[in-house]
């Protein structure tokens, strides 16, 4: 009876053996996979992080160090992140600085170039109102007003209101639209403090009431 029992128990383990045992290896194998593939993606994030900030700081360093920026180096440095660290947010700040060091060279199509990829595909909020400003001061220079003032449609987000608001009234005085370059520079002024609103944006608001005058 028991040779019996056992045989049967042995035949019980090899059927369940059958049905469960090959899902629960394979279970098991899934899950080493995910555990050890989310901790290799882990470092790769943190190695990439790490590459990427430190070619920002010598971008940094090529661009604000010195009487003389080494806008060669800011453009080698400025490719380099976007190669190798494309979409992330020291790439993208590393164009900001591109852009920068192309305007001040009078290189307004390479700067526009540098800030439009930025606009198409902002790694955040603050770097896509960033690019669109500065983008639209880009525009404005070369004679594209109009462009430079549709990319300042929509509401921007709170923090950049007065900065936006700003920027507009700018293009539309060079458009010759006062009315509405007023409603900009109040808009603008509302959206700060009372201490805040006294200066620059004060002042074009006294010059558009004195042309009105």
């Amino acid at each position: 009876m028991t040779s019996g029992t056992e045989d049967e128990q042995l035949a019980q383990i090899k059927d369940w053996w059958q049905r469960n045992g090959k899902p629960l290896l394979l279970g098991g194998v899934v899950a080493l996979v995910v555990v050890f593939g989310w901790q290799f993606w882990q470092k790769h994030q943190l190695n990439q992080a790490q590459g990427a900030s430190v070619v920002y700081q010598q971008l940094l360093t090529a661009a604000l160090d010195g009487a003389e920026v080494d806008a060669a180096e800011v453009s080698r440095l400025g490719n380099l992140l976007k190669k190798d660290f494309a979409g992330t947010h020291y790439a993208q700040y590393g164009s900001l600085f591109v852009a920068k060091v192309a305007v001040e060279s009078g290189r307004l199509d390479e700067a526009a170039s540098e800030l439009r990829a930025v606009v198409d595909k902002p790694a955040d909020k603050t770097l896509d109102e960033l690019a669109r400003q500065r983008l639209a001061r880009v525009l404005a220079a070369q004679d594209k007003t109009e462009e430079a003032l549709k990319l300042l449609d929509g509401e921007a987000d709170k923090a950049f209101v007065a900065s936006r608001e700003e920027l507009r009234g700018d293009l539309l005085v060079l458009l010759g639209r006062e009315d509405e370059a007023h409603a900009a520079y109040s808009k603008a002024k509302e959206s700060l403090s009372q201490d805040a609103a006294i200066g620059g944006l004060q002042l074009k608001l006294d010059d558009l009431a004195r042309g009105e005058a």
